[in-house]
């Protein structure tokens, strides 16, 4: 049945149920649409689908009929670690039903369930989970706990209020207190506990290590290659070849250089810049990864699965083998490279004045890292300015090109965050030894301008020749959420108006006039949530954020999908050949694509929350100063400046009166003497305690600072 008249066909069925007004047999549907004896066959598979997706609900009595007719609601169930959950229906404007402790059935967090609706309260619709239509968690994290009669893993996320009994011989080896994977084989109806068996043993939950593994498998993350991948690396060379240069230009004399961080290990990008007489040069060469993964291929595929290398404090889990990731894919230093180039001329104010794409061959003649870059240009290091002297003046020059971009992109509206971003320091032996603030200095600023440069150049070209291919695009934020936080920058002092279109220069401007305020960092944190998530897609709504009306992602084909697939776009279009991806398929690619994006960030996120609470266990009664990040009615969050650590004072801890949450001015205001606690406060904590498995940190209060305004 071909995908259109599925779906034209779903609409019928569930109009012929609302017409009827009651549960219907298979063969009365047949009846009232019309279904040939050769299409139902088809026709029952997608009776089980609707089933499946909770569309429809089959009954006793071989009938089926509309959830929503039954009082009935399918949707994903949430739980809370307190045992009660709530079933999200898929429809967002439909309300969650809450299921109360008890009334789960067996079903688990994150599980696509059936609920029937019991009573309807003022808070909204109550039931109970009737049928499970899908488990969404196949292998589970968990502590393995041996006795001597029987052997239980409790799973690690406390949104599973379960033990999965394991039998002597499927422990796989484990010890008592390890941290394994389980795989559940029997939760039958009227099961009270169920089995499993081990899956994988991660080891030692003190360790950094089985803490990474144990984010690889909460969130799926494909971590292992397959045979097909192996064979096809074996036939991938280790150097290029004289018959891989063929048409491409050569700029191996043209003296670019990769600039990145001290651990980086592959090297998507390498530039240069050249005075000109009317201004600037500047070659941007990109990895060209397209020529060694082929559509279709095994490597294809299943970097199209992961869609982007994933990183973690002490390891990576690359989209692409260390073969090509760490060797032929990347700009190593001293040797020759194949490369997807970009030169761009700009006039000496930065305008663009024309822009050139082609294959080339490639030599990087340094790897810099930005810690050199800005003792040669900022510090002015005698002994780096003469270890680099042949690079010099092309570093100057970079960096006079790289202010004017940014002025410029600044100017036209582009927002700048001004968020500092945590960088996490390990020993050799692979131990947390500090968290501090990652440095955002002339060095960044030159690599990230250029790339923008690059991204919108490649963006601008593909769209004048009418190629499809996958933007990068940011939609503007809703007004409702710009509306919150206005009346929340009101309560801090900030004489704001909520605009009204949402412009990016406005965004600007309230970053702006918060600088250098204690509640600079929350209000920039508060703004940037108020923002939408950046996609991709093949329909261009322009990039709010960067203030820019054509922009893709083109230079991270080692560690990005989306970019590989402009690469190969861009091929097609040098090449005046038909574009190698049609629209609707790209409307699937930015969709997957997109989620992917959103899970690696949450595994990331996660993983930085596990670094946080182990690193904070070894600072336990010791004082910081922070910033008050979040209230609610049973304490406050509060964002630690030294660290970027967050964690909760709770109302509890504090002695002197009973607070009340004022939730419109988003502070706690004490009954008796009035004493205020509100966002953007500075305050002294004490580390109270650390809870590893809930990743929860509590502090007392020890003294209140300077208010937020």
């Amino acid at each position: 049945m071909v995908k259109g008249r599925k779906k034209s066909l779903e609409e019928k069925i569930r109009e012929a149920f609302k017409k009827a007004g009651r549960p219907l047999l298979l063969r009365e549907l047949y009846h009232l649409l019309h279904i040939p004896k050769t299409e139902r066959a088809a026709f029952r598979r997608l009776i089980k689908h609707m089933v499946g997706e909770g569309l429809l609900v089959h009954i006793k009595g071989r009938r089926y009929g509309l959830p929503e007719h039954m009082q009935l609601v399918a949707g994903r169930l949430s739980v809370h670690p307190d045992g009660y959950g709530f079933v999200n229906p898929e429809d967002e404007n439909a309300p969650s039903v809450f299921i109360p402790p008890g009334r789960l059935k067996g079903a688990l967090d994150g599980d696509l369930v059936v609920a029937r609706i019991e009573r309807r309260t003022k808070k909204g619709p109550e039931g109970t989970v009737i049928r499970i239509l899908e488990r969404r968690r196949k292998k589970i994290v968990g502590f393995f706990y041996r006795s001597r009669r029987v052997s239980t893993v409790i799973p690690e996320d406390e949104r599973l209020p379960i033990e999965i009994l394991i039998p002597p011989d499927k422990t796989r080896g484990a010890e008592d207190g390890d941290l394994v994977v389980a795989e559940i084989t029997d939760f039958s109806p009227g099961r009270r506990i169920p089995e499993g068996r081990v899956v994988e043993v991660l080891g030692d939950p003190e360790d950094l290590e089985t803490q990474a593994r144990a984010v690889i498998y909460n969130y799926e993350l494909p971590h292992r290659w397959n045979r097909r991948v192996r064979e096809e690396l074996r036939k991938i060379p280790d150097t290029v070849r004289p018959e891989d240069k063929t048409g491409r230009r050569d700029l191996t004399r043209v003296p670019l250089v990769t600039i990145d961080g001290e651990n980086a290990r592959d090297f998507d990008d390498a530039v240069c810049v050249r005075r000109t007489r009317t201004g600037y040069k500047l070659y941007v060469a990109i990895a060209d990864v397209s020529h060694y993964v082929p559509p279709g291929s095994a490597l294809d595929e299943e970097a199209y699965h992961r869609g982007t290398s994933v990183y973690f404090p002490n390891m990576v889990v690359p989209m692409f083998p260390e073969k090509l990731s760490n060797g032929i894919c990347s700009l190593n230093p001293r040797v020759e490279r194949l490369a997807m180039a970009v030169e761009i001329d700009f006039d000496r104010e930065g305008r663009v004045r024309r822009s050139r794409f082609y294959p080339a061959v490639i030599f990087s003649h340094a790897r810099l890292t930005y810690t050199e870059v800005k003792a040669m240009l900022v510090d002015r290091d005698r002994e780096l300015r003469r270890k680099y002297k042949s690079l010099l003046r092309m570093l100057e020059n970079a960096a006079e090109l790289a202010m004017l971009l940014r002025e410029r992109r600044l100017s036209r509206g582009s927002i700048d965050f001004d968020l500092p971003e945590p960088e996490v320091r390990l020993d050799v032996q692979g131990e947390i030894t500090d968290i501090v603030r990652r440095e955002r200095h002339l060095a960044h600023f030159l690599i990230e301008e250029f790339m923008i440069a690059a991204n919108e150049a490649v963006a601008r070209f593909l769209e004048d020749r009418g190629y499809s291919f996958l933007y990068r695009v940011h939609e503007a934020p809703e007004p409702l959420k710009l509306r919150e936080f206005v009346e929340f920058a009101r309560t801090l002092g900030l004489d704001l108006e909520v605009p009204l279109e949402p412009d990016p220069s406005w965004v600007q401007e309230v970053v702006r006039l918060s600088a250098g305020k204690p509640y600079a960092y929350l209000v920039n944190m508060l703004l940037l949530r108020s923002m939408k998530q950046a996609q991709y897609s093949p329909e261009n709504i322009g990039h709010f954020g960067l203030a820019s009306n054509c922009y893709c992602h083109f230079t991270s084909p080692i560690r990005r999908y989306p970019d590989l697939v402009v690469h190969r776009v861009l091929k097609a279009a040098l090449r005046r050949k038909r574009p190698p991806y049609p629209y609707e398929k790209l409307i699937e690619m930015g969709k997957h694509l997109s989620q992917r994006e959103r899970t690696a960030m949450e595994a990331e996120r996660e993983m930085f929350e596990r670094v946080q609470v182990r690193f904070m266990r070894d600072h336990i009664g010791e004082t910081f100063t922070g910033i008050i990040s979040g209230v609610t009615a049973f304490g406050f969050f509060v964002e630690l400046e030294e660290y970027f650590v967050s964690g909760l004072v709770r109302l509890v801890d504090l002695h002197d009166d009973y607070y009340f949450l004022d939730e419109k001015n988003h502070r706690l205001v004490g009954r008796r003497t009035g004493k205020i606690f509100r966002l953007g406060d500075r305050v002294r904590v004490r580390v109270k305690e650390v809870n590893l498995r809930r990743r929860q940190i509590t502090f007392e209060l020890v003294e209140k600072l300077t208010p937020a305004h």
